[in-house]
């Protein structure tokens, strides 16, 4: 059995249109989710061995606005291929953990993150925090999902159970959707 952590990065800023997508940092928002969504994953009581991330400026400073509160410094693996990637590329990086490390927490992007949930949990109607998912995984959501391998080398289409979903308004209302 292993464990998966999904975090999507923060909401992130459009104001300086003169920014590639890469370099784009968060909005007020953004920083408040992260901080809250930080304090929530650590409060989950997983021991998460390994953090794989993009190095987009969004995600990293999720990660450091999340560390920051929950009072936590972990190791970051970043990697260029979790940047806007497929779910069949988040699939294979996952496929390449050496150690095999008993939880990695993932931190990156839609839809990438979104798809590899669909990928992962089979559509029995035996989840519903799957319906959840379907309608978004917004920013700064965090997902667990328990997969019914012993090795991440393992890892394919249908083999974990969707048991954690919170959203940052799940937590705050005033950090749910803005008004249209």
């Amino acid at each position: 059995m292993k464990t998966l952590g999904l975090f999507r990065h923060a909401k992130s800023d459009w104001n300086d249109a003169r920014l590639r997508d890469f370099d784009r940092p968060l909005n007020k928002r953004g920083r408040l989710g992260a901080a809250l969504m930080g304090l929530h994953i650590r409060d989950q009581g997983v021991k998460w061995r390994r953090v794989l991330a993009s190095p987009a400026v969004r995600v990293t400073q999720t990660i450091e606005l999340a560390a920051e509160a929950a009072g936590q410094t972990p190791p970051v693996n970043w990697d260029r291929r979790i940047y806007l990637a497929s779910s069949a590329t988040l699939m294979e990086l996952l496929r390449e953990q050496e150690g095999n490390p008993a939880a990695l927490l993932m931190v990156g992007h839609n839809p990438g993150l979104e798809d590899l949930i669909f990928d992962l949990v089979p559509d029995d109607g035996s989840s519903p925090l799957l319906d959840i998912v379907e309608e978004k995984f917004p920013t700064a959501a965090f997902a667990v999902l328990e997969l019914a391998i012993d090795a991440w080398s393992d890892i394919d289409d249908g083999c974990a159970r969707l048991i954690h979903l919170t959203r940052p308004r799940d937590l705050d209302a005033g950090l749910g959707p803005e008004p249209v």
